[in-house]
């Protein structure tokens, strides 16, 4: 599947803390329910085969919506699952070794931390960039400084590929962070650990949309 216009709209990124197990496949089908349109599949700490099996009963689920699922860093396990595309970081995979071995119909996102990736990023095999961390976030301890809302803008405006920001966002950060150019927003404890990850979903989703649709 390759990436089409507006499925970075609203961006879901799995967390085993908050998604354990079963619960991530429950999370997984009220979120798509509720306007999810990307899924990441990221499990710093399980095996590719983990990754796999899970992997591949999230494409059951998925099955049918159109919504793209890519899994986070592990290429083998996108490759061993057939899952649409692979995310990676700039400690991974090439992307260059990772587009041979996908092909030209998958998706690779790569995430970005500074404007010299950015840049750099307009020369590799990518079709969108994760920009980031725009606000502190406890699901990912290890994260660069944050850039915030000025710093996402500024990166934005350096690149012709499509962007979708990461880190520490909530609902009330959608109408900024669609102002500074980027297609959407990816979350993880917006959605995944929420009471009824369906609505919360939705919220994002309502917050997400152009004006036109929000008033009609």
């Amino acid at each position: 599947m390759a990436l089409r216009r507006g499925t970075l709209n609203l961006y879901l990124v799995t967390d085993p803390g908050l998604c354990p197990g079963p619960v991530l496949i429950d999370t997984v089908r009220a979120a798509v329910r509720g306007g999810v349109s990307f899924v990441q599949l990221r499990d710093k700490h399980a095996t590719t085969a983990a990754r796999v099996d899970a992997a591949r009963a999230l494409m059951q689920v998925l099955c049918g919506t159109g919504v793209p699922l890519v899994i986070n860093d592990d290429l083998e396990a996108a490759l061993a699952a057939g899952v649409d595309g692979v995310h990676i970081g700039q400690g991974d995979v090439n992307s260059d070794v990772a587009r041979a071995r996908l092909g030209p119909d998958k998706i690779i996102g790569l995430s970005c931390e500074t404007p010299a990736q950015v840049r750099a990023a307009s020369t590799q095999h990518v079709d969108y960039l994760g920009l980031g961390t725009v606000f502190p976030t406890a699901t990912k301890a290890d994260h660069k400084p944050t850039i915030g809302l000025d710093g996402l803008a500024e990166m934005v405006g350096l690149t012709h590929l499509p962007c979708v920001a990461i880190g520490g966002l909530k609902q009330a950060h959608a109408a900024d962070v669609l102002a500074t150019g980027c297609e959407g927003m990816a979350v993880v404890s917006a959605i995944c650990g929420q009471p009824d990850p369906e609505c919360a979903a939705r919220d994002l989703r309502r917050a997400l949309a152009p004006s036109s649709e929000t008033s009609s």
